[in-house]
């Protein structure tokens, strides 16, 4: 005998192939996200708070996308990859952050089913995305201190369009990977997702039949790659550090202060992916908390981190600025 909840709110056993066959096809229409907080004060506090964030993720990296497009300066390869990290940083705030916001306001927080294979679709395209740059990125910076002398020959402007296509490429295939797995499982009720946002592991806790081999696909699929790619950096940053033990104090502060910035960001963005999807189809109640660390508060640091510790980004930011205040003043000078 098995037991099922239906929408209706009355369990159902049956024994028969032909009955768990008809219930399975009978999948939800809309699934209920339970949020961040079930308590009302702190949901108001939260809404403000979330919606800081998102401004100050919408307003940094699109200073950095303005700033590198417009100065002549910072045309290295480094700047081009951080222009389309902070460009991924937006869009993938914004499958999340927006939803989130709203749902603070809101009493009963629904997604419909497309809305929610959507959202998935869109979290592991940008998120698969932001991890291969960063690790196209750890490449650039190994081949700038390790290989100085042929850094314009490898890191040329081919290549790097070649990588940047290929890690849009390769999110692509992961995401419709991690979306056709989970589109086709059968939901037939309950269908309250502990998360506030749609992702594999809290659907696949809802889905009315084995998600074994699921999970562990997805494990194979989300965690290898992250745990893989951050091996990948740990190591291309451990031979850099090896690296700038015969270099002069000022070349090793140079390019300290370079890797130092990106340690952070994949230290913040890696580390919680790695908790979240290098384990079997499980969830825990801290999933929520560990998630807004790598979809919200990483992409809102990344800008800062970039601009405080790097001093060309610093100065075009300035530049910039004192730029459109002085032609301000020049159309007003009262």
């Amino acid at each position: 005998m098995y037991s099922y909840f239906i929408p209706s709110g009355k369990f159902t056993q049956f024994g028969s192939r032909e009955s768990c066959q008809d219930l399975m096809e009978s999948n939800v229409t809309e699934f209920v996200l339970t949020g961040l907080s079930q308590n009302e004060m702190v949901q108001q506090v939260c809404f403000l708070l979330f919606l800081l964030f998102y401004t100050v993720i919408v307003f940094g990296n699109f200073l950095i996308i303005l700033t590198i497009t417009v100065s002549p300066h910072l045309n290295s390869p480094m700047y081009f990859f951080l222009r389309f990290l902070s460009f991924v940083d937006i869009c993938f705030s914004s499958v999340t952050a927006p939803k989130l916001i709203i749902d603070f306001q809101a009493k009963i927080k629904t997604i419909s089913f497309v809305g929610c294979m959507a959202q998935l679709f869109g979290v592991h395209f940008f998120g698969c995305t932001e991890i291969f740059i960063l690790t196209v990125m750890a490449y650039d910076r190994y081949v700038a201190i390790c290989k100085p002398l042929h850094y314009t020959t490898i890191m040329g402007q081919r290549v790097c369009i070649i990588l940047m296509v290929s890690c849009w490429a390769g999110g692509f295939l992961h995401s419709i990977a991690q979306t056709l797995l989970t589109v086709w499982l059968p939901f037939c009720g309950p269908n309250l997702i502990d998360h506030y946002f749609c992702d594999v592991h809290p659907l696949l806790k809802l889905a009315c039949t084995d998600t074994y081999v699921v999970g562990m696909i997805v494990v194979a699929n989300s965690g290898m790659i992250s745990l893989s790619c951050f091996i990948i950096l740990v190591g291309s940053y451990a031979v850099i550090l090896l690296s700038l033990r015969t270099r002069s104090s000022e070349g090793r502060r140079k390019a300290l202060s370079t890797c130092a910035s990106h340690i952070m960001v994949v230290i913040l963005f890696f580390v919680p992916c790695i908790f979240i999807y290098m384990r079997p189809s499980t969830t825990f109640t801290e999933d929520k908390m560990v998630a807004v660390f790598y979809t919200i508060i990483t992409p809102m640091l990344n800008p800062l981190i970039y601009t405080l510790r790097n001093a060309d980004v610093k100065n075009a930011v300035k530049k910039q600025w004192t730029k459109k205040v002085t032609e301000e003043m020049r159309k007003d000078p009262k």
